[in-house]
């Protein structure tokens, strides 16, 4: 098939007119579109002014972009999946802008054609990588994102390098357009094995259709409907592809603005860890990363330090680190931190620190005095105080 994309040969609406003859394919295409997409091409959408057209589609490419860079960098708390799920609206919306640019703009510079065709090739890896992040959040994943996301990055700047669109556009048009979209049906096919083996791992007593399961479901289906539209945009207009992602964006963002008020819980369901034990080898693994982390960046000078602070560090959902510190360490997450800040205060009255004890006591983490001394006696059995007394006899 000739995609959406190659139309610096062949211009899309003699596509169009010559693929109109094909009235058995037509007549499967029929069947196969989701009958949403075959409305908006319809003639009667079509006479919609090109200035309204441009302006719609435009807009949700842009306000794509710009949530795309909130959940990558303004959301709160800050965990892997709101990373990825804010690279894959980026990846999206720079494709579905790329789109709408060339569509009223068929003169585009080919710098600009490569890079919304190379976001393209990030959609499918990372609509994978976010699902099973946020499906599987107790799963450690650290490696294999890194690993997968870095492998495709190197590929598309490497490969990009030496076969530049402009200088190989034959070979974007009727090769790599096409890998590219078979490769995020690949994706698509892998995302969905992993939602339905999802779906039916979860337990029959539950609510099944939590906010997060429709924030879920509703996300990848809206993927799947925009690479249905390039996929098949040569039977109707090459502009359905970002008219949709707009439509679903705007759901989207409905869906997310309804659920604020507990937006953790519509990206990701609660983890239950009861009976969920954290194998010794991954313990061992998770407790090395997290005090290496502490005693590096001396995490625990910072007042305000909160458990999701350390767990976005390890890229663990809280529940997760909560559980390793409780069943693998038997201690709470005070009083791990509590036990670095006394011990670096203990550091300071040893090396013989002119400061005062409220000096020491903020340099270590601490807000007040009263927290300072209470920590200290509870985690040494004496008073900082007194501690200093007994160095100097």
């Amino acid at each position: 098939m000739l995609l959406a994309d190659a139309r610096s040969v062949v211009d899309p609406e003699s596509r169009f007119s010559q693929r109109s003859g094909l009235d058995s394919r037509n007549e499967v295409v029929s069947i196969l579109v989701p009958p949403l997409i075959l409305a908006l091409s319809n003639p009667i959408f079509l006479l919609i002014s090109r200035e309204l057209l441009f302006f719609f589609s435009a807009l949700g490419a842009f306000n794509g972009i710009l949530l795309g860079l909130y959940f990558l960098f303004f959301i709160r708390p800050r965990r892997l999946t709101t990373y990825l799920l804010g690279g894959l609206i980026l990846a999206l919306s720079v494709r579905i802008g790329k789109s709408v640019l060339y569509h009223f703009n068929p003169d585009l510079g080919p710098i600009y054609l490569q890079i919304g065709l190379s976001a393209c090739a990030l959609i499918g890896p990372l609509l994978l990588m976010y699902l099973r992040s946020s499906l599987y959040p107790e799963t450690n994943q650290d490696s294999w994102w890194r690993w997968h996301l870095g492998a495709w990055l190197s590929l598309l700047i490497i490969g990009g390098a030496f076969f530049s669109f402009s200088s190989h556009r034959y070979f974007w048009d009727y090769f790599f357009i096409q890998f590219i979209y078979l490769q995020w049906l690949v994706y698509l096919s892998l995302s969905g094995a992993l939602i339905w083996y999802w779906w039916h791992d979860r337990p029959l007593t539950n609510n099944r259709w939590t906010k997060h399961a429709i924030w879920t479901l509703s996300m990848y289906l809206g993927v799947v409907l925009v690479w249905i539209a390039y996929w098949f945009c040569g039977f109707f207009n090459y502009i359905m592809g970002p008219i949709l992602f707009s439509l679903i964006l705007y759901f989207q963002l409905l869906l997310f603005l309804l659920g604020r008020g507990r937006s953790s819980r519509l990206l990701q369901d609660p983890v239950k860890y009861q009976n969920r034990k954290i194998a010794s080898a991954e313990a061992e693994s998770l407790i090395s990363q997290l005090e290496r982390l502490m005693q590096e960046q001396q995490l625990f000078q910072n007042p305000n330090l909160k458990l999701q602070d350390l767990a976005d560090r390890l890229a663990l959902p809280t529940a997760r680190l909560s559980q390793l510190l409780n069943d693998n360490l038997g201690k709470s997450f005070t009083y791990y931190v509590n036990e670095y800040r006394v011990k670096a205060a203990k550091d300071m009255l040893q090396a013989k620190s002119p400061f005062s004890l409220e000096a020491i006591a903020e340099n270590c983490g601490y807000n007040s005095k009263s927290t300072f001394y209470a920590a200290f006696k509870k985690i040494s059995g004496t008073t900082p105080a007194k501690y200093r007394e007994s160095l100097s006899e």
